[in-house]
C-alpha cells in the first residue's frame, strides 16, 4: 500500500477526511520552509501539498501568486524543491504530492523529473495545466518510478469526462470546489455533496475538494462529504502575515494546522 492510499486508509478507519494542507516550497525562504513543513505535519495534516515555485501560476490566486514570487526571490529551484522533501523525509513518512505545472516537468525531461522526485520521496504530481488526453509520457512515467498522477475535476466537467479523467488517475481526484482561482472564500461551495455523488458513480478512487476553504467549519462542512479536505491559502496567509516575526511563524502554523486539522472529525456512526 503506497503512503497516500494509507493516508486515507487511516482516515477512513478513524471516521474523518483526511486533512491536505498546501504551501508553496520554499516560502519565505528554504529553511523557514522546511520548519513550516514540520509544524504542519505534526499538528494533524496527514498529506502535504508542495506548491513548486512558478513565474507564472495560473490557477493561483493573488495569496499563492505573491508566496511563489516570494520562494523564487529567496533562490528555491527545481533542485532546491526535491531537496526540501529529502529534508522532510528526514522527520516525516506522510504523504508528499507535487502542485506544479507542465512547463516545470516537460522543461526538465518528464521521465528524469518524475524518476528525481521519487528519489527525494514525492509521492504524488498534480500538474494543473495538463489535461489526461495529454498526459501521456507523465503517466507513463509515474506508473515506471512509482509517483502516483492526480487530476482535477471541476465544476464545469461533464459526466462523460469523470470517467476518462479518472482513469488516468492513480492517487485521487482533486475536485476544485468553484470556478475560477485559488483563495479564501466566505463561504463553502454549496453543490458539493452533488458533485462528490456524480464523481463517485463513476470512480472509486479517494475524491479531495479544495479551492475556497479557509476555516475549521468550513473543513467540517466539507468532511462530511468529501475523502480529503484541501487548505491552501488561509495557511500562506499566516505565512504572510507573520514574515515579520520569523520566531513566531512556527507556533502560529502549528496552531492554525491544529485548528483545522480537528474539523475533519465527522459524526459517530
Amino acid at each position: 500500500m503506497s503512503r497516500l492510499q494509507s493516508a486515507f486508509a487511516r482516515a477512513r478507519a478513524a471516521n474523518r477526511a483526511a486533512f491536505v494542507a498546501y504551501v508553496c516550497a520554499g516560502d519565505p525562504d528554504f529553511e523557514t520552509s522546511l520548519e513550516i513543513c514540520r509544524a504542519l505535519l505534526a499538528n494533524g495534516v496527514d498529506i502535504l501539498e508542495l506548491g513548486v515555485p512558478f513565474s507564472d501560476p495560473l490557477a493561483d490566486g493573488l495569496t499563492n501568486q505573491l508566496a511563489a514570487q516570494r520562494a523564487l526571490e529567496g533562490g528555491m529551484t527545481a533542485a532546491r524543491v526535491f531537496e526540501l522533501v529529502r529534508r522532510v523525509r528526514e522527520f516525516s513518512e506522510a504523504p508528499v504530492v507535487f502542485y506544479t505545472y507542465y512547463n516545470l516537468v516537460f522543461a526538465n525531461g518528464v521521465d528524469a523529473y518524475v524518476r528525481a522526485a521519487r528519489a527525494a520521496g514525492v509521492d504524488g504530481i498534480l500538474t494543473l495545466d495538463l489535461p489526461p488526453e495529454e498526459a501521456g509520457e507523465l503517466t507513463a512515467a509515474g506508473a515506471a518510478h512509482g509517483v502516483d498522477t492526480v487530476f482535477i475535476i471541476a465544476p464545469t466537467t461533464p459526466d462523460d469526462r469523470i470517467a476518462p479523467i479518472a482513469a488516468a488517475t492513480t492517487g485521487f481526484l482533486y475536485y476544485v470546489s468553484r470556478e475560477g482561482v485559488t483563495g479564501v472564500r466566505a463561504q463553502v461551495a454549496g453543490n458539493i455533496p452533488q458533485a462528490l455523488a456524480r464523481i463517485r458513480a463513476r470512480t472509486a478512487l479517494p475524491v479531495v475538494v479544495g479551492f475556497g476553504i479557509g476555516t475549521r467549519a468550513q473543513v467540517t462542512e466539507v468532511a462530511a462529504h468529501a475523502d480529503g479536505v484541501v487548505v491552501g491559502s488561509a495557511l500562506v496567509n499566516c505565512i504572510r502575515d507573520h514574515l515579520g516575526d520569523r520566531a513566531g511563524l512556527g507556533p502560529a502554523m502549528a496552531a492554525r494546522a491544529a485548528d483545522l486539522a480537528a474539523g475533519v472529525a465527522r459524526p459517530g456512526l
